[in-house]
């Protein structure tokens, strides 16, 4: 049989000319999408998104089930296929079949990109909102008993959109027309709680305090006891918020923006950090105390301030606080950790890639906020499976798709059994069997 030349024109080796045919059989790229399936299987993934979707379709007409279609796009996103489009030509990649659960030759082939988006636009209000508590009650199910506390990291980012998708605004800060989503996320554990798509532009007070209502009411019916700690930036200090957190007994460590009056009580201490600065040192830095409240407050807070010299001149910021403890602590320790948020968010939207939101209704793009948030968590459960002293822990999702996820496969499906070949000179095989071993329920 003749074969169509691929690659033609390459550089001899050795005086051996280079033939190159797609000839290999059963082969994949995205060999490690089998211990992705296992991380899927033990959290019940696809049915957070499938049990909300209402099923008015004839049973004896379907091909693909719902838990199906959301498996294939979850599994597609996490290897790196963010595209509907892509699932067209890896509907048959015998890798991705096992992860979805289907015989990689005798079984079906995955959905195609039309039937994952009659998906999308499936959903109405009110099953997105039954999916966003579903998220919630996956992260409480992530726990095998009720933690005593745990840190809520609340922030937004921009999502840059290319056509006239449903609540696009422009912003300025952003460059262009955005959503401007909020991510809420675990800062101990860096696993994700929820996410939100919204316009493009700054939330008010009264909205984040309705996120944060919905997410600490279904957390304290898994976990009645639990001290619960909201840590966000300086546009999450409003009034509704802190009185929200007042009456839901909530600790809470946020940002606030300066004023004049908070300017003018810093500023004796300004000068006191600009009298001990002195050419050589990087900077000097000083923390105070003082109660405040602003003219919308109901009532006092505890305000810390940082004041840093450097040469460049002075520079002070503010945060609130009802936490007890040293100024310098809560700043350092408990208020910058936050930072790593950023990181948390950059694994989101630039990994498993979030901000492909480019259908017209909100709610399809809400949809997929939800598929991409799916994703993150097959791939963060790759990361929580490794050993905590591993460079795995520390890794982003890049790192891990490409050593872990990306991995040539051959695939051969006998009578009684699939057998999966992998390269003998794999690298990193001892901790992908590792990680295999803790999350397969089955592993000796």
């Amino acid at each position: 049989m003749q074969v169509t030349p691929f690659l033609p024109g390459l550089s001899p080796v050795g005086a051996k000319s280079l033939t190159v045919a797609r000839d290999a059989g059963n082969l994949s790229s995205n060999g490690g999408a089998v211990v992705l399936r296992e991380a899927a299987l033990r959290l019940g993934l696809a049915e957070v998104i499938a049990s909300a979707l209402p099923e008015t379709r004839n049973p004896l007409l379907v091909t693909h089930t719902y838990d199906d279609m959301v498996t294939a796009r979850m599994m597609a996103i996490a290897c790196g296929h963010e595209d509907a489009d892509d699932l067209d030509t890896l509907r048959h990649d015998p890798a991705l079949k096992i992860a979805c659960g289907r015989a990689p030759e005798s079984g079906a082939g995955l959905p195609s990109q039309p039937t994952i988006s009659r998906l999308e636009n499936l959903a109405d209000l009110k099953v997105l909102y039954r999916i966003g508590i579903n998220f919630i009650d996956l992260f409480c199910r992530g726990y095998d008993a009720p933690p005593a506390s745990i840190v809520l990291d609340i922030d937004d980012t921009d999502d840059l959109v290319h056509g006239g998708q449903q609540l696009a605004l422009f912003n300025t800060h952003a460059g262009g027309h955005c959503f401007q989503p909020i991510h809420i996320f675990e800062g101990n554990s860096s696993k994700p709680i929820l996410s939100l798509i919204r316009p493009g532009k700054r939330p008010s007070g009264a909205e984040i305090a309705r996120v944060l209502l919905h997410v600490v009411h279904r957390i304290g019916r898994h976990w009645p006891k639990v001290a619960i700690l909201v840590r966000g930036d300086g546009h999450y200090c409003a009034p509704e918020v802190l009185d929200l957190l007042r009456k839901k007994r909530c600790d809470y460590i946020l940002g606030l923006p300066t004023n004049r009056t908070l300017e003018a009580h810093a500023a004796p201490w300004h000068e006191q950090c600009r009298w001990r600065w002195k050419p050589g040192l990087a900077r000097v830095r000083r923390f105070h105390q003082l109660q405040y409240a602003a003219g919308s407050w109901a009532q006092e807070e505890k305000i810390i301030a940082r004041v840093e010299a450097t040469a460049l001149g002075t520079d002070a910021r503010f945060i609130v606080t009802n936490l007890p403890g040293r100024a310098k602590v809560l700043y350092e320790k408990v208020y910058c950790a936050r930072g790593r948020m950023e990181n948390l968010i950059k694994d989101l939207k630039l990994y498993t890639r979030s901000d492909k939101t480019a259908c017209h209704r909100w709610q399809a793009n809400q949809f997929r906020l939800f598929l991409h948030t799916g994703a993150y968590w097959l791939l963060h459960s790759v990361r929580l499976a490794a050993p905590k002293r591993s460079r795995w822990r520390g890794a982003t999702f890049a790192t891990i798709r490409v050593l872990l996820v990306k991995i040539a496969v051959r695939v051969e499906e006998l009578r009684t059994k699939i057998k999966l070949s992998f390269p003998p000179h794999l690298p990193h095989a001892a901790d992908l069997a590792l990680i295999a071993a803790r999350l397969c329920p089955q592993a000796p």
